[in-house]
């Protein structure tokens, strides 16, 4: 593939620049969208210079360090409280944090994503219906493998004001490894133990992949 010139160059900035604005001012939670929505909204049609998730990511930083740096960090503490609490709730299930809430990019619009283990999806269902959570049924995409995605059980409630995913793993499927939507590469995730050492230490303390 031939390098991209330098035109090019700046309209995956100036796309990556506006998708990250997308994601952090208003909700657009899919990098996929937030790229196509910025695109259209700078006129662009062509999808030759669309930047990568990597730099959609990497934008994103940059955006919440020059424009969020003092409501993002306060937002980041509420979430992982708060994902620490239903990680400790749902502790038989073995539960693994993942995303943005554990990545450091969350934004208002965040959800808390964990990923859970069990016999059966039942199983996390009735747990939540004993203990008085209302719940919603869905599912979740996620990629096993280079080109090869598998659809997973999952069931979403909120926490006080705070949406909180459950995507459900049987026992048998512990041994994969999701890939990340950003790179591709080994998704990171965060067990209980690794996740409530990186609340408890600080923002320098980061959590171990499990």
């Amino acid at each position: 593939m031939a390098p991209a010139s330098r035109p090019g160059l700046k309209l995956r900035a100036q796309i990556a620049q506006m998708a990250a604005k997308l994601i952090a001012s208003e909700g657009v939670a899919d990098f996929g969208s937030a790229k196509r929505k910025a695109a259209m909204r700078l006129g662009i049609e062509s999808e030759r210079n669309l930047p990568t998730n990597v730099e959609i990511e990497q934008a994103l930083q940059e955006y919440q360090r020059l424009f969020q740096s003092r409501s993002q960090p306060d937002q980041l503490r509420t979430l992982r409280r708060a994902a620490l609490q239903a990680m400790q709730f749902l502790e038989r299930f073995r539960p693994r944090l993942v995303g943005a809430v554990l990545l450091g990019t969350a934004t208002e619009f965040s959800e808390i994503t964990l990923h859970l283990y069990c016999d059966a999806a039942e199983d996390v269902a009735w747990f939540l219906g004993e203990a008085g959570v209302k719940f919603e049924q869905s599912s979740r995409t996620i990629k096993t493998a280079p080109g090869k995605s598998l659809e997973f059980p999952a069931l979403r409630f909120i926490a006080g004001e705070i949406p909180v995913v459950l995507v459900l793993f049987t026992e048998a499927l512990e041994a994969i490894r999701p890939l990340s939507p950003v790179d591709g590469r080994p998704m990171r995730r965060a067990t209980l133990a690794s996740f409530k050492t990186m609340v408890e230490g600080g923002p320098d303390c980061a959590a171990a992949d499990d």
